[in-house]
């Protein structure tokens, strides 16, 4: 081999060698860009009113969501109840969904009135003080496992995210 051709190769290398780094971190930052990280759910503000009997009981809180990528709550479930409802309410009417969103940078209020988690079905009777758990699931971000305070069954949280 000439030097003329050693220097040749030795561009081609570098050149591609810059090339692959540079589609490495372009990729990385097109992903970050086109918001596909992994959601992260936060739960603040949960709690149970104390069931009056073993039928139902409702499950409130607040779930946060501080990615860029919106997100789904799919599922709930419990060792208090083998039938955990996710429902909305609409024109004071509530009824069962297959899930929820959870925007972007945002939150979903779980709220008396409002959407809510219903336990069907009780295998035991929950007392103010006792601690119910629930593990939340998601369309993309792991499962999240949380801790309701039973507390008396005229508890109305206040607004747990006022800044």
């Amino acid at each position: 081999m000439n030097a003329r051709t050693t220097r040749t190769l030795a561009a081609a290398l570098s050149l591609t060698a810059a090339l692959a780094i540079s589609g490495c971190s372009s990729d990385s930052a097109s992903a970050a860009k086109a918001g596909t990280d992994k959601p992260k759910m936060t739960v603040t503000g949960a709690f149970m009113p104390e069931p009056v009997n073993d039928k139902m009981a409702g499950a409130f809180m607040v779930i946060k969501n501080d990615s860029n990528t919106a997100d789904k709550l799919t599922a709930v479930t419990s060792p208090l109840s083998d039938d955990l409802q996710i429902h909305e309410t609409k024109d004071q009417k509530m009824q069962q969904v297959a899930a929820m969103d959870v925007p972007a940078n945002g939150e979903l209020k779980l709220e008396r009135g409002g959407n809510h988690v219903m336990f069907m079905g009780l295998k035991n009777t929950p007392k103010v003080g006792d601690k119910v758990t629930v593990e939340l699931r998601f369309e993309k971000a792991d499962p999240v496992k949380v801790e309701l305070d039973v507390k008396e069954r005229t508890y109305n949280a206040q607004n747990t995210s006022a800044h």
